[in-house]
């Protein structure tokens, strides 16, 4: 494949299973490219994603201000009754004294996944709106860095874990934050897993080019 000139790597797309070059082309809504070498799905094109990113994204939004406003559960050992909630946790946790743990969970269960759905609100609000394409550009760029750094899936697998091992000590009762938790952590892996950026940075670009034919 010839590049005559630096704009044509705009068009270029690259297979992540086979590293195999392949040059972009118009999909029909709902199509989908796949790999001329492996058969793995390049990108696909849903007109619908802006919308039901935006949706999804306000709504993660609203359920990880439940999952640290409100007690993740209410445990009664030995007579003693404490509650639980992430802001504690991670409070606790300098006030102890192990504060690289305590900074390692401020970032990653917290600010991170915080940072991400703020992100993603902007980025589709500004898509639907068909404005500010640099901003669009710089939000895409700012959320391939993050990304990666989201551990709130993991954390809500180790507080099953430990809540596994705690109910043979003392009553546990789990409260609205819980499952706050577990609706927030559905929805973060569906945006930071099944979403590819190469798909939205592809969107952006129709979205632009379509609205400038207009």
């Amino acid at each position: 494949m010839k590049i005559e000139n630096e704009d044509e790597l705009d068009n270029l797309i690259i297979c992540h299973q086979c590293f195999t070059l392949h040059e972009e082309v118009p999909l029909q809504d709902g199509g989908k490219a796949c790999c001329s070498e492996c058969g793995s799905v390049l990108y696909h094109y849903d007109s619908g994603l802006v919308n039901r990113g935006l949706a999804m994204s306000i709504t993660g939004f609203i359920f990880f201000i439940m999952a640290n406003a409100f007690p993740l559960v209410k445990m009664d050992i030995l007579g003693s009754e404490q509650f639980i909630t992430i802001p504690k946790t991670i409070f606790s946790l300098f006030e102890n004294q192990f504060y690289l743990v305590g900074f390692l969970c401020l970032f990653l269960i917290f600010l991170f996944p915080l940072m991400i759905f703020i992100i993603n609100i902007l980025l589709y609000a500004l898509l639907k709106l068909k404005r500010n394409q640099k901003t669009i550009n710089e939000l895409l760029i700012l959320l391939s860095y993050i990304k990666p750094w989201s551990m709130a899936d993991i954390f809500f697998i180790s507080i099953l874990v430990a809540l596994v091992k705690l109910v043979a000590f003392g009553q546990i009762n789990i409260g609205i934050a819980f499952w706050g938790l577990m609706v927030f952590v559905l929805i973060d892996v569906y945006i930071t897993k099944r979403i590819r950026l190469s798909e939205l940075w592809m969107l952006k670009k129709r979205i632009f080019i379509e609205n400038e034919k207009k």
